[in-house]
Order: structure tokens, then sequence, then C-alpha cells
């Protein structure tokens, strides 16, 4: 499970005491840290170049125009996206999100499919369903398979599903609750037979397998920089530039236009069309950081990395008494989320926090997928790059001196 060199120490946040104990951050699905070198790199662009951008002919202004283009090209290289206009910089995932399905009204008549799925996080369900309320369209779901999700999504069901009907299909790549990684690429190309635009929810996955939208065949994919060791408050919508050209604005203001008058106005091409206002650049200047960071690592060897340690950590918790492991038994992502019969996930958190132990508990926004398995709610163990074996050993020693107390 080695990446080749101990990354822990390029990311101050980890040498710490939390409660006396030295951290074990085991919450990476909710957000990761940032290395050294992120952190720089922001404080370097406020420190140098700090400015607003395109609109300034004086040298810091340009240099901050520099420094924002040259992190979306970056983006772009990071993902394999045609064109650097293929990539809006967003808040995050949900904005982004939120964006391509208020985009996509236009594209729907009552009567017609917007196919989702049951593993959803909110984020990737709520958007749809307002826009199916606007726009007089169905909301579907693949469903998942077994008790425990176990056998991830219904592959099968997609023949009924997926039909003419079906206008839109957005997805997660990897769920943020069962750690189930979908097959992305054979989900678009299914979907494009049948004519649908599909979306991508990419924030478990942007950080933690090579991700690459052409080979994908996606049409839009969303995800954001603080799940893949950038700042938090920037994200990515990325989009094949015929459909975001075709989209209308989603937010209007300065920056975005091309005239103004008194009567109305003409909007500029993708990607300014879609990024009104000042945007966060330093940010991006940041997110930038990460992605030289990641590749510098390696997304593969960091995939391999991230798998390991989740199957070790599965198979060291399934020998805990009274314990319910929820996704594949096999193949999984770098996250384990599991429910003791008689001990609440929030007591799991608290106890095992006191032991310097970050976990999450709770519904982990899918609470129609917890509905549907009878829990009311999981804990969560996460991994990461700077994760290691002996931190599974923390995790399970933390597990079970809270069963002997709950359960003396």
């Amino acid at each position: 499970m080695s990446l080749g060199r101990d990354l822990r120490s390029d990311f101050p946040v980890l040498h710490q005491l939390v409660h006396g104990k030295p951290l074990v951050y085991l919450d990476n699905a909710a957000t990761s840290h940032k290395p050294r070198a992120v952190i720089e790199a922001i404080a370097r662009y406020y420190e140098r170049d700090n400015s607003n951008v395109h609109r300034g002919l004086h040298a810091l202004s340009m240099r901050a125009t520099d420094a924002y283009e040259a992190s979306r090209a970056r983006l772009a290289k990071f993902i394999n996206a045609a064109d650097p206009a293929e990539v809006i910089f967003t808040r995050g995932t949900t904005e982004s999100i939120n964006v391509i399905a208020r985009g996509l009204a236009a594209r729907l008549r009552a009567g017609d499919v917007i196919l989702t799925t049951e593993m959803e996080h909110h984020s990737n369900l709520v958007p749809w369903q307002q826009l199916a309320r606007a726009t007089g369209a169905t909301l579907r779901l693949v469903p998942v398979i077994g008790a425990d999700a176990e056998g991830g999504l219904d592959l099968a069901a997609l023949d009924t599903l997926l039909t003419p009907a079906v206008k839109v299909f957005a997805f997660t790549h990897i769920s943020n609750t069962l750690g189930v990684v979908n097959p992305a690429a054979a989900l678009c190309a299914r979907a494009r037979a049948a004519g649908a635009v599909t979306v991508i929810d990419a924030a478990q996955s942007i950080g933690h397998v090579p991700l690459d939208v052409r080979a994908l065949g996606a049409d839009f994919v969303a995800f954001s920089g603080h799940k893949m060791c950038g700042p938090t408050g920037i994200g990515v919508l990325y989009g094949r530039r015929e459909l975001l050209d075709a989209m209308p604005p989603d937010e209007t203001g300065g920056g975005m236009v091309v005239t103004v008058t008194y009567e109305g106005a003409t909007w500029k091409p993708a990607p300014e069309r879609f990024e009104a206002g000042t945007p966060n650049i330093a940010g991006a200047v940041g997110l930038a950081a990460a992605c030289d960071y990641l590749d510098g690592v390696g997304r593969e060897a960091i995939a391999r990395h991230d798998t390991e340690l989740a199957a070790a950590a599965y198979q060291r918790l399934a020998a805990l008494p009274g314990i319910r492991l929820l996704g594949p038994r096999g193949t999984r992502s770098g996250l384990v989320s599991f429910a003791f019969e008689d001990v609440h996930a929030h007591d799991v958190v608290t106890f095992a926090d006191e032991d310097g132990v970050a976990l999450r508990g709770g519904h982990h926004c899918n609470q129609p997928l917890m509905r549907k398995l009878g829990l009311a709610s999981t804990t969560r163990a996460s991994f990461y790059l700077y994760n290691g074996e002996a931190e599974i050993d923390s995790l399970v020693a933390s597990l079970r001196r809270i069963l002997a107390f709950f359960r003396a």
C-alpha cells in the first residue's frame, strides 16, 4: 500500500494531536486535506498577484488573469477536455449540477423522463426533482441490488428504463456511501445510444482515480476541488462545448456580457457566459496546484492505494461482532460504511473522536437510500493517499473500545 514515499509530511494539518492522541483522519469523502504546495500557491497569489481578472490593463490584473486562465487550461488537461472553454469554474459539485439542471430545462417537456439512481447524493437528486416539477418531466430511478446494496446498480433494469423518452441520465461515478464504482463509460454509451444527455457526479472519483471525460463519453461532469486536495469554494462544471453554447446563462451580471443597453444585453460564449461577477481566482490557482500535486503522485497509484486500504478495512471490520457493512464485498472505492445493531453512528463518531479518529456518521446526504436499506444512519471511514494501514489498526482498536463500552 506504499505510494513510494511518506506523503503525510506534505500535509501540515495531519501533524496534530486531537484529545491528546495523534490525528487519524478518515473523513476524506467529506473533504480532503491540502498539501503544502496548494497552500503556498494560494498564499503566493495573494502576496504577489491579487487583482481582478479580465478587466484590468495594469500588471497585477494581467498576471491574475493569466494565472486564472492557466488554471482553467490545467483543469482541462487534468480531465482531458477537448478545449479549456469546456471548463466552467463553480463553487463545487452542487452548484455545477444545479447549473446543468437549470440549463437543460428548455430541452424538457411533459412526458419526458429524467433518469438517475437510488444511490445518488442529494446534490444529484434534488436538482432533478426540481427540474421535473418545473418542466412536467418524470423522474425515474435505477435501483440498487441487495439488502446491503452489495450488488450495486441493477444494470439489467436499464434495458427497460433507458427508453427514447429519457432526455437526461444523471449518475454518480463513485457512491459516497456504498463505495460502488459505477461503469461510467458503459453507462454513457448506453445513454448516448438512447439519445439521452449524460451528467456524471464525479465528486468522489476526481481525486481518487484517473478521469478522462472524452474516454468516458460524458456530456457533463461535475466535481469539487476540496475533495481532491484543493481549496473549498471552487469546483468545475465540464460540458461539451456545443451543449454549453446552447445553454442560457445561469447568472447574469458583469464579466459575462458582450454588450449592454438599457433595453437588454448579449452574452459571451462559454466559459465566460457561466462565470458572472468576480470569480474565485485564488481557488482556481489552488485547484491547479492540486492537479499538479496529484499527477506528481500518480492517479493510478492513488487508485490502487485507496482500493487496497478499503479492502483491508472491510476485511478487518467484517470480523467485528454485530456489524453490518454496506456496498460491494469485492472491489470498491476507498471507503467503507457500516452500522452496528446496538450503537448509533453518532455515538461511534463521538467516541472515536476521543481516540483521535475522525469518522463521519449520519445519512451522508443519502436519506432515500438509507430508508430503502432500513437504516437511519451509518458510520463511514474513507481513505486517501496520506492514510496508511496503521490507521486501520487505530480504527479497529477504537471500535473495539466503543463496542466494549456500550455492550458492557
